[in-house]
């Protein structure tokens, strides 16, 4: 019987990567859709490669041990909206908990790619 039919490569090395208990407990919060989809975003940036996996999962532990879940869903959020065109998309771009929101998540991400690349 094939388990793996169907997925990716990648889909088959997370599959056999053994599993390690963050000491930290960093991303422990963080719901795993929400590590997974920042992990293959990651990797989509920095290549398929076994040294990006790596790099890419430190980092979002990185994150998640500086910015609770929440901050990083609402910096996400405003992200993901400002994306949007037309008037009222501003709201998403300008305001100040937006842009409070992003500089929080970009100093986050800036420690992660110091500690992690």
């Amino acid at each position: 019987m094939v388990r793996y039919a169907g997925f990716s490569v990648l889909s088959l090395v997370l599959a056999s990567t053994p599993v390690y208990a963050n000491p930290a407990g960093a991303a422990g919060d963080y719901p795993t859709a929400t590590i997974v989809d920042y992990v293959l975003g990651c990797m989509q940036t920095n290549g398929q490669t076994r040294q990006a996996l790596e790099s890419c999962s430190c980092s979002i532990d990185v994150i998640a041990s500086i910015l609770p879940y929440d901050h990083y869903e609402r910096a996400e959020t405003f992200k993901s909206m400002s994306l949007t065109t037309g008037e009222n998309a501003g709201l998403f771009r300008e305001s100040a908990p937006a842009k409070a929101a992003r500089t929080e998540l970009k100093r986050a991400q800036a420690e992660a790619d110091v500690r992690c690349f």
